[in-house]
């Protein structure tokens, strides 16, 4: 048996989220202390008792979400369920942060840090309402690129997640975005809806972002991997840090293969996907994706499985943006 440790992204967000793990396991508080010193302020309060409001928006939600994708990983770690069990880690969107950090890439601080600048790029990079989001279910990546073509009339419009085989989400200019929808109603679509995004990440509007980011990754120290770290815009593993430095600002602009990306785990032979942190939605788009129905759980340590049962549970997924 082969495992992956997938790490969620924009989206699963939830007041409350990581408190009971602080709560019950030290390593795991010292996880959210960590990340409130190395951004000067108290973000784990905010995670723990603000508002949702504030919670989402882009700058605290990425640093939020990889801190309790962290924290989760210390409590599986005390339970001895940790990375020496993980033949792979990969991420969606900013989770890939949050593998790089649990593969011994980036530093707990350094990616807190990154996190908060790259959350506050891609917020500046479009003007409010000038970008935006759509999922579209029940046509596949091909159909998809081509109703962003037609959608673009000039303007951005390009499909930015590959989520799974009949989730594709589109982004780019607001108009052109929501002419995409349209498009991809009439030609079969079963579904294609604005997401509740303040951005739109993974296209070439992000531009202005990649090069900040740039800018941030040549101060910090990144390190071979200890485990392959499969990358969103290549779906593919890398095990080297020249190589995740440039692909770390590729994706900014680059589309999040996450399907291509169950696919080549699949085929390394992964058979059993835990993933660590906060929500459920990557569970489903790995079992909706993979051909030999894998094993996809939302992980949580034992304390929260009661008398039930060792392993997690296997929960359904959502739609995934960011």
């Amino acid at each position: 048996m082969s495992r992956a440790f997938v790490f969620p992204g924009q989206g699963a967000q939830t007041i409350g989220m990581g408190r009971a793990l602080a709560e019950a396991y030290p390593a795991a508080r010292a996880v959210f202390d960590e990340v409130d010193d190395a951004l000067g302020e108290k973000l784990s309060t905010l995670i723990w008792s603000g508002d949702i409001a504030d919670l989402t928006l882009t700058e605290n939600a990425q640093p939020a979400l990889m801190a309790t994708s962290m924290a989760a990983l210390q409590a599986l770690e005390a339970e001895g369920l940790g990375m020496a069990t993980a033949s792979f880690v990969a991420g969606h969107s900013l989770g890939e942060y949050s593998a790089l950090c649990a593969a011994g890439s980036l530093t707990l601080s350094d990616t807190a840090r990154l996190l908060r600048i790259r959350g506050k790029a891609m917020q500046e990079a479009v003007p409010v309402g000038v970008g935006a989001m759509a999922a579209v279910l029940g046509l596949d990546l091909e159909a998809v690129s081509s109703v962003a073509a037609e959608a673009a009339e000039g303007e951005v419009c390009q499909a930015a997640n590959d989520n799974d085989p009949t989730q594709v989400v589109v982004s780019g200019h607001r108009g052109a975005v929501e002419r995409a929808i349209e498009i991809a109603k009439a030609r079969g679509a079963k579904r294609a809806i604005m997401l509740p995004v303040s951005a739109p990440f993974h296209c070439a509007l992000m531009q202005p972002a990649a090069t900040k980011m740039a800018e941030a990754l040549a101060a910090v120290v990144i390190s071979d991997p200890s485990v392959p770290v499969v990358v969103n815009v290549r779906a593919e593993a890398v095990m080297t840090a020249d190589r995740i430095f440039d692909l770390l600002i590729a994706q900014i602009t680059g589309a999040v293969r996450w399907r291509e990306s169950v696919l080549w785990l699949e085929l390394a032979g992964v058979t059993e996907y835990w993933e660590i942190g906060a929500g459920k939605a990557l569970s489903g788009l790995i079992k909706r994706t993979a051909e030999a129905r894998p094993r996809a759980r939302s992980a949580r340590p034992k304390m929260f499985w009661r008398q039930r049962r060792r392993l997690p549970l296997a929960r359904p997924g959502q739609k995934s943006g960011e």
